[in-house]
């Protein structure tokens, strides 16, 4: 959840604008794209293939946007090619990352799952970022509120974050204070504008109820 100056901390870093809405965001905020040595467009999540950077806001109509009326080439200044279904290809690459990010987390000891330990670190203020699956049940989700001055995450499906913790299914999860969060925080908001449908509202927007 957003709240004080946290946005503007994380909106430090550099920004970039959009081919598609040009509007100049932060690049955490965007997705990067190259033209790689056949002319094709790829997906560059990482941040670090060669060749000059193409953001587009992570955000599925400003993608499609970009696809369909050929601002690739246009912001790269030579024919290329788009792959066929690439904005549905990114959504699972992204979720992906999300999850090996949490997992991460998870074996530095930055995370954990489960109510009852979700709902000691929310307890004892050590979660930064509460999560929930997308297809956990309303009322048990309830029962816990986001962090005050933390985020919160909602988009992942219980499935996707079981994988991050070595389970099944996973229903409510929370992640402490570190880098990694951060970078879970930022992927999981690309996310967000390919899965919900915007990338404007932040992680943790309003709506979310709190204790």
């Amino acid at each position: 959840m957003t709240r004080g100056g946290r946005d503007k901390d994380r909106e430090a870093g550099p920004e970039r604008k959009c081919i598609a809405t040009g509007t100049v965001r932060p690049a955490a905020e965007m997705l990067r794209f190259v033209v790689g040595p056949d002319n094709q467009i790829v997906p560059d999540l990482l941040g670090k293939l060669p060749g000059r950077g193409i953001w587009v806001s992570a955000d599925r109509s400003a993608l499609e946007k970009a696809a369909g009326k050929n601002l690739f080439a246009r912001a790269a200044k030579q024919p290329v090619t788009v792959p066929e279904g690439m904005v549905e290809t990114l959504e699972p690459m992204l979720a992906r990352r999300v999850v090996d990010l949490i997992s991460l987390a998870r074996k530095s000891g930055a995370a954990v799952s489960g109510y009852e330990k979700v709902k000691d670190w929310l307890s004892k203020e050590v979660a930064e970022v509460l999560i929930q699956s997308s297809d956990g049940s309303e009322r048990g989700k309830s029962k816990l509120s986001t962090p005050h001055f933390g985020r919160f995450i909602g988009w992942l499906t219980s499935d996707e974050l079981g994988l991050a913790f070595g389970r099944q299914t996973v229903i409510h999860a929370a992640l402490g204070t570190g880098g990694l969060t951060q970078r879970v925080v930022e992927e999981a908001q690309r996310l967000k504008g390919l899965r919900v449908g915007t990338s404007d509202a932040q992680v943790g927007g309003r709506g979310r109820p709190r204790g």
